[in-house]
């Protein structure tokens, strides 16, 4: 097998394919000598063609030059083309060559849409070791830009010289180093981490200041670009449809009332469409806890500012947002889940009481009968009625009072159980019933959403994280930019199908989530999510913003950033901050040295005293 760039058809390349493209021809010739040096690639993926490709325009036949060839290297790695060899069966040579006659044609590719490979640099080396004119050893330079390389071969005996390049240049930006940048960006990646792992095996790669100068200059300016474009025809599809309704939540970037990002969400209930996604730092509102209320609001203005009039939005029943979309007469339903859970918690807590054991046989049973009073039901008086019923059900008692709800929907049955039936007169009733009916449940049960809930926006949280995890930091634009790539991934995926064997059966996977308490749950797997768009934001990359990238940098500047939380506080100098830097162990040290008479009862001695035990 050669290692060598000229190969019979029956020898694999295992070092650098060189292109027409890429390998120029700058040399000066001696005096009277005219030549052509020419080469073969063979396509190990499709094993289709040998090219004869001439380095100068005096065509002459390869068969009276052939480099010296390596040993051939037994390789043991899987390869994604193979070569047949002369004694197999099917080897047809006919099939798999073109002759010197024969019209050589090759692929249309883009400079950011072509195949990669890794390369040794003593594999490099070897292709520019010796001249191709007189067979002398040349003198061999060194020039690298992060992932980019360059060689200058110059011959001392003729003056033959040549420069190659490993990529294309736009500029004075290799195009490698920039699409890995923006293939780290856009799939949510982390740039440290890529960083580390070509560190590991010696890949060499740019810095980290070169990323951050890439976000900059040409990646966060195509992602605003291309979420403001993509939303445009959204805002255009919807705006036919008439009054929409919506789903909203907030997510924060860390748990509590310590967040520093709050991100509000606004969904197409029907269509599980993302519309608008509104990034809100504490410092902006006073406080964490404001944060939902003016990420909705900012999305709301823009959904009406775009001509979008919303007929209703589910949300969480936080008490800002409710009197927020009260005032601005907007009707509001509640998710059914998020009240179940707070309902639940309560109730579990009544259970672990001495007087209310039996309560714990019922709480699956109070669980499904929410789901089942909302989403039954189209009013909120008859979603009241139904849920009530739950206070007579639980006594045995089947009949209610109410006309909207007079009797249970179940059949009628006679129980064997009499014990799991709740005493009318019991202490445990009582307690139950005042969880399960006091005004505020009651109030919030009539608001229960009966059409959509907010499962797929918390879905799309879970979604985030990918490509913003919680134990980051990212500064305000780049956690803009990496929420619009989710939303932007989640848009393009909403569609996917459940997959199914070659038989065409579901797939389903069996889970245990901590929720159920070790009950499992059948959970339906979709097919493999797409990502188009990251093809979309290449495409504009090297095409558009690179060419020019003064507008879509203008773009981008245009949304306000607010100041750093930082920038609010006194900031002393460096010299006085490390002056104060002590720690607990040194100080407790200091503090005995200089006691004349230690006292074991002080807190740092006997502090110290316990440690050393």
């Amino acid at each position: 097998m050669s290692v060598g760039t000229q190969t019979e058809l029956t020898k694999m390349s295992v070092g650098t394919q060189l292109s027409t493209g890429t390998l120029r021809e700058t040399h000066t010739r001696s005096k009277g000598l005219q030549a052509t040096v020419s080469f073969k690639i063979v396509d190990t993926e499709t094993t289709a063609a040998v090219y004869d490709v001439p380095f100068s325009s005096t065509p002459v036949k390869a068969t009276g030059f052939r480099p010296h060839k390596r040993p051939r290297l037994d390789l043991e790695e899987e390869e994604e083309g193979s070569v047949r060899e002369p004694h197999d069966s099917t080897f047809n040579p006919g099939d798999s060559t073109i002759s010197e006659e024969s019209e050589i044609s090759f692929v249309q590719r883009t400079i950011y849409g072509d195949n990669k490979f890794i390369v040794f640099e003593t594999c490099l080396r070897e292709l520019f070791a010796t001249c191709p004119i007189c067979k002398h050893k040349c003198d061999v330079s060194l020039r690298r830009i992060g992932t980019y390389v360059a060689f200058l071969q110059l011959c001392p005996k003729c003056s033959y010289h040549k420069q190659w390049e490993s990529q294309p240049t736009v500029g004075s930006t290799p195009v490698g180093n920039l699409q890995l940048s923006a293939a780290t960006y856009f799939t949510g990646g982390s740039f440290i981490q890529v960083q580390k792992i070509c560190k590991g095996m010696q890949l060499q790669i740019f810095t980290y200041e070169t990323f951050r100068r890439h976000c900059r200059s040409f990646l966060e300016p195509a992602i605003i670009h291309k979420w403001k474009r993509d939303q445009q025809k959204l805002f255009q599809k919807f705006r036919q449809s008439g009054n929409i309704g919506l789903a909203g939540d907030m997510r924060a970037d860390s748990p509590g009332h310590s967040a520093k990002y709050g991100s509000y969400t606004l969904m197409h209930t029907e269509s599980s469409t993302i519309l608008d996604i509104q990034l809100v730092q504490s410092n902006e509102v006073g406080g964490s806890y404001h944060m939902e209320k003016e990420g909705l609001k900012r999305c709301l203005d823009h959904l009406e500012s775009s001509g979008l009039t919303v007929d209703y939005i589910v949300t969480d029943r936080h008490t800002q947002i409710q009197k927020y979309l009260r005032e601005r007469s907007i009707n509001q339903f509640y998710d059914v889940w998020h009240f179940e859970k707070g309902l639940s918690k309560k109730l579990e807590q009544l259970s672990k009481n001495k007087e209310c054991v039996g309560l714990k046989k019922w709480l699956r049973s109070i669980r499904n009968h929410v789901y089942w009073s909302a989403s039954t039901s189209t009013t909120g008086p008859e979603k009241v009625a139904k849920w009530s019923s739950i206070v007579n059900h639980i006594q045995n008692v089947h009949v209610h009072d109410s006309p909207t709800f007079p009797k249970c929907a179940h059949p009628d049955r006679v129980s064997k159980n009499a014990a799991k039936w709740f005493n009318p007169a019991s202490l445990e009733l009582h307690k139950v019933e005042k969880v399960l009916c006091n005004k505020r449940v009651l109030r919030d049960v009539a608001k229960l959403s009966h059409h959509f809930q907010t499962s797929s926006l918390e879905a799309f949280h879970s979604l985030i994280l990918k490509f913003t995890p919680k134990n980051v930091v990212f500064p305000f634009m780049g956690m803009l930019c990496r929420l619009f790539l989710a939303v932007l991934h989640h848009n393009e995926n909403i569609g996917r199908e459940q997959a199914t064997t070659a038989t065409g059966k579901p797939v389903f996977k069996v889970v245990f989530p901590k929720s159920k308490k070790g009950e499992p749950i059948a959970r339906p797997l979709k097919t493999e999510p797409t990502y188009n768009y990251v093809d979309d934001l290449m495409k504009l990359v090297f095409e558009e913003v690179i060419v020019d990238p003064a507008p879509f940098v203008e773009e981008l500047q245009a949304i306000p950033v607010p100041m750093a939380i930082s920038a609010e506080l006194e900031r002393p100098s460096k010299e006085e901050t490390i002056a104060r830097h002590v720690s607990r162990f040194s100080r407790e040290v200091a503090e005995s040295q200089h006691s004349n008479q230690p006292d074991l009862e002080t807190p740092g001695v006997s502090g110290i005293q316990h440690r050393k035990e």
